[in-house]
């Protein structure tokens, strides 16, 4: 709900439980009013008439209270807009108009000379999204930054303490929460897509709980290099500024007639503790951010770990025939079926059936996987090209690259210049007619290697392959979901390398971390849990011993139930696990169907984080819940504790399907369940029913 003051200078975004407000003072000084509990509109009007503090010496009265800083005037944070012309750098703008757009958008017109800048609020739920939309009619102008948002703190006592979610390659999403001192905090990406070193979130509180506090949250909708910086000022103020680039080195060169609109950069308050957050995240994701959300996704088996690039028709039919056995409902092959793919040293960028490996195509192998009852999928690694194709023999110049410099090979691969028109008219052509080859239903969208050359030889401004590039993907993906409207899409990028609310936007579901250890992905999961949500979070059954990172052994109930907590998947040989190996995985299989709505469309409570004990999730959906529990280690003989449930109703009564027992609510609630777990990497699924 949007609410405007009679002298339209005052306006206020009200949710289920939170409201933002801003205010414009006569000055045309736009500042922040509140961001937290409801509040109503003369309670804005309130707050807007409150002076700005007195002078003090070498500091500006509008640092910290300004919404949206620009470069220039009496300003000394760190600014929202940075532009530079042939003339001067800076901005000096003047306010034009408010609208009330649709779904009560609010827009803020200003304007500076011949640049139009509009900043955009919409509240979904009680998260706000935050934009930005730069119109040039005057001479040309370059963006050095934009920020989608600046998002600031309320005055608070005691200090604030920052989470994050840090990582690397086959180490994603893992939390931290530590102090925040007077000073930046600056995450990001410089990679060109969003990394495995950082998700684009953060979260602030003062003295939050799991169950219950004060929590502010920020998420950017980006998927290339980014940057959140978080701010303790000297006043002990707090602000938060994000957006598309890592620095201020230039994103793009506007000419007259051209715009560039910011990433949405969403903000969430909530009084629920990191687990009310987390929920409100979900929530908001699965209503407004994920394609087809009330759709559940299938189980899928997936090739790679099993064959890696030595596949034949044949050899995946066997595994196909493998997998429908035992219930999987999606048969995905991976790398090695195009062009010349024995290994990672050639193929990337001819997107046409191996003829030794696929004589007639994909289509006999995709119409037996349907024959079967599955759906059918493929790996692809679109914005990639290796020296050794076609591709590149024909057009060299399609590469991001430096003239007189060393040329860079990761994975023995180069990156496609997507920003090309040329390159986005191949991909589409390849894809589409790839898509219209065969029966596909599915697309494991891979991006293997970060930028490191990102030069355009010849190009005016060739730094805007760095935003280029991503909307040009972004323009992709949205034009290949229309014309095949039945194939979902999942985002990889060497596992967890491109999880971001922007390409989410366009996706299915997302690829987690290469990491299948069941052990490691309990803590990935934990963090990934703090901002996304089970539905598009894709997890893997995998062989033991693992053999992709550590050796470490573990049985088919624990990788099972590990997997259980997000998109369910299987990636082992299944031509070597033995017939009573299939059968139990079957059953594991069957069971996780019947808990897949409460698991991919259910409240999340996070009972015991994965600390090297007793670690557990719980799902609820109406009057079903459903707990996976996990024991890492038990030490001592020492009794394992009970797990306090959440999210149900202390007067009802529930009855757990695996014992049969009948508990109390309160008595869950407050005292917990046992879950029976003993000695080492043991697991367990319990599911109860409201009676």
């Amino acid at each position: 709900m949007l609410e405007i003051a009679d002298n339209g200078r005052t306006w206020i975004l009200s949710g289920p439980a939170s409201s933002y407000a801003l205010h414009l003072t006569e000055g045309d000084e736009l500042l922040h009013l509140h961001w937290g509990p409801r509040i109503g509109l003369a309670d804005a009007e309130a707050l807007a008439v409150r002076p700005l503090p007195d002078y003090w010496p070498f500091e500006s009265p509008l640092d910290g209270r300004e919404e949206y800083p620009v470069e220039g005037g009496p300003r000394f944070v760190r600014p929202a807009l940075s532009v530079r012309t042939d003339e001067r750098r800076g901005t000096e703008w003047t306010f034009e108009a408010y609208e009330r757009a649709e779904d009560d958008e609010l827009r803020l017109r200003f304007r500076d000379g011949g640049l139009a800048i509009t900043l955009h609020y919409r509240m979904r739920h009680d998260v706000v999204e935050r934009w930005v939309s730069l119109d040039n009619q005057g001479p040309a102008v370059e963006l050095l930054r934009a920020d989608s948002a600046t998002w600031t703190l309320p005055d608070r006592d005691g200090g604030w303490r920052l989470s994050q979610l840090h990582g690397r390659w086959a180490a994603e999403s893992r939390l931290v929460r530590a102090p925040l001192t007077y000073g930046e905090k600056v995450i990001g990406s410089r990679r060109g897509h969003t990394g495995h070193q950082h998700l684009p979130w953060v979260a602030l509180d003062t003295d939050a709980t799991e169950e219950r506090g004060e929590v502010y949250g920020c998420a950017l909708g980006w998927s290339g290099s980014w940057r959140i910086a978080v701010a303790e000022l000297p006043d002990t103020r707090v602000q938060i500024t994000g957006g598309a680039g890592y620095d201020d080195s230039g994103l793009l060169r506007l000419e007259a007639g051209e715009s560039f609109t910011t990433p949405v950069f969403a903000g969430l308050w909530s009084e629920g503790g990191f687990g009310g957050a987390s929920r409100a995240w979900h929530a908001y994701q699965r209503a407004y951010v994920i394609p087809d959300a009330d759709r559940d996704r299938p189980v899928l088996f997936n090739s790679w770990e099993a064959t890696e690039f030595d596949i034949s028709e044949e050899q995946q039919g066997v595994l196909a025939r493998r997998a429908a056995a035992i219930g999987v409902e999606l048969f995905v092959v991976d790398d090695g079926w195009f062009g010349k793919r024995t290994s990672d040293r050639a193929g990337l960028g001819d997107w046409t059936p191996n003829p030794d490996r696929f004589p007639q195509g994909l289509k006999p192998l995709a119409d037996s996987v349907h024959d079967l009852g599955m759906q059918f999928g493929i790996w692809v690694e679109p914005e990639m090209v290796n020296p050794d194709s076609d591709l590149y023999r024909a057009h060299p110049d399609w590469v991001q690259y430096q003239p007189g410099r060393k040329r860079t090979e990761l994975r023995n691969q180069l990156v496609l210049n997507l920003a090309r028109e040329d390159v986005q008219e191949y991909l589409w052509q390849q894809l589409h007619t790839l898509l219209s080859s065969a029966p596909i239903d599915y697309v494991k969208w891979d991006f293997n290697r970060c930028f490191t050359d990102a030069g355009w030889p010849g190009d005016p401004y060739p730094q805007r392959l760095w935003v280029d590039h991503v909307t040009a993907l972004y323009r992709l993906l949205d034009r290949l979901r229309q014309a095949h409207p039945n194939v979902a899409f999942e985002s990889c990028s060497g596992g967890g390398g491109r999880i971001d609310l922007g390409v989410m936007s366009r996706t299915d579901q997302v690829w987690t971390s290469d990491n299948t250890d069941p052990l490691d992905r309990l803590a990935i999961q934990h963090g990934f849990s703090q901002i996304h949500p089970a539905r598009v979070m894709a997890a893997w059954v995998t062989d033991s011993p693992n053999t992709q990172l550590n050796g470490r052994v573990s049985s088919l109930r624990f990788r099972f139930v590990s997997a259980m907590a997000g998109v369910l998947g299987v990636g082992g040989d299944l031509a070597e696990w033995t017939d009573e190996e299939l059968a139990e995985a079957g059953e594991w299989v069957a069971l996780y169907k019947e808990i897949r709505p409460l698991v991919q469309r259910g409240d999340l409570y996070r009972l015991r984080p994965p600390e090297g004990g007793l670690s557990a999730v719980q799902y609820v959906l109406g009057d079903e819940a459903v707990v996976l529990a996990w024991l890492q280690a038990q030490h001592y003989g020492e009794p394992v504790p009970a797990l306090r449930l959440r999210g149900l109703d202390p007067t009802a009564s529930y009855e757990c399907r695996e014992t049969g027992e009948v508990h109390r609510g309160a008595v869950l609630l407050h005292h917990g369940l046992r879950t029976g777990l003993r000695g080492d990497l043991d697991a367990t699924v319990l599911r109860l029913r409201r009676i």
